[in-house]
């Protein structure tokens, strides 16, 4: 099995979206623990609403990347417009933070939201 932390956000109907999302999680992978929510401030396009952000710890019989495709998947399935801007508004926004004990975003180290979800979860960095 292995053990993964998913980063949520979102800022279209982000209470609405962020429930849904982890209704369906819960039902189709092993959902160990879920973080606080947290308002953010936009990151680039600073004219849209402000995100809510949060993760889950999660377990998986997947690999990394068909379970990066499932997360994928489930934006699409919530609607998710790829359309827009990188930084532009989004219903549900979901990426792997740490896979089986490591980190796999740089996002990880640039944003203390991301930091404190993970930590809350129980992750703490390898430091030598």
């Amino acid at each position: 099995m292995n053990s993964c932390i998913i980063g949520i956000g979102s800022n279209i109907d982000p209470e609405k979206n962020i429930e849904r999302v982890l209704d369906l999680l819960r039902k189709e992978v092993r959902v160990v623990q879920v973080s606080s929510f947290v308002k953010t401030a936009p990151l680039g396009m600073a004219d849209q609403p402000d995100f809510i952000n949060g993760a889950v710890k999660a377990e998986t019989a997947t690999g990394a990347d068909e379970f990066r495709r499932y997360l994928k998947e489930l934006e699409d399935r919530l609607g998710r417009d790829r359309s827009q801007p990188k930084s532009g508004p989004r219903c549900i926004d979901l990426d792997i933070l740490v896979w089986n004990g490591v980190v796999v975003d740089n996002d990880y180290y640039t944003r203390d939201f991301l930091r404190d979800a993970a930590a809350e979860l129980g992750f703490t960095p390898f430091t030598s």
